[in-house]
C-alpha cells in the first residue's frame, strides 16, 4: 500500500468534530498518540531495560497506526499529498547527509 492509497483510505474513516480549521482536531490527536508511544517506550526502559518484547512491539505498531492515521488526517485537511510529504522529506534528510550535517539543529541545513 502506498502513503497515498493509505491517506485515501484512512480518510474514509476520518469522523471528528471541527472547530475553526479541519486540522485542528487530528493535530491534537497526534499530539496524544505521540505521547502514548513515548509512554509505551518509556515502559520499556523502565520495566524492561530497554528489552521490546514481541508483546510490546505489537502495542508499539498500534500506537504508530494511530500516529500515522492523525498525520494522514492533517495532511488531507491542508490538501498534501503524503507520497509527496514523505519523498519530500527523503530528500531533504539524504541531502544533510551528503552535505554531513544530518546531525545538529535548525530546520534549514
Amino acid at each position: 500500500m502506498t502513503f497515498e492509497e493509505y491517506q485515501k483510505k484512512s480518510h474514509e474513516t476520518a469522523f471528528y468534530p471541527v472547530f475553526g480549521k479541519g486540522y485542528v482536531y487530528p493535530a491534537l490527536g497526534l499530539a496524544s498518540e505521540a505521547g502514548e508511544v513515548a509512554g509505551v517506550i518509556k515502559k520499556i526502559i523502565r520495566d524492561e531495560k530497554g528489552e521490546v518484547s514481541e508483546e510490546k512491539r505489537e502495542v508499539l505498531k498500534s500506537e504508530l497506526g494511530d500516529v500515522l492515521w492523525y498525520i494522514a488526517q492533517i495532511a488531507t485537511e491542508i490538501d498534501i499529498n503524503l507520497d509527496k510529504i514523505a519523498e519530500d522529506n527523503i530528500t531533504k534528510l539524504l541531502s544533510r547527509k551528503d552535505r554531513g550535517v544530518l546531525g545538529g539543529s535548525g530546520d534549514n541545513r
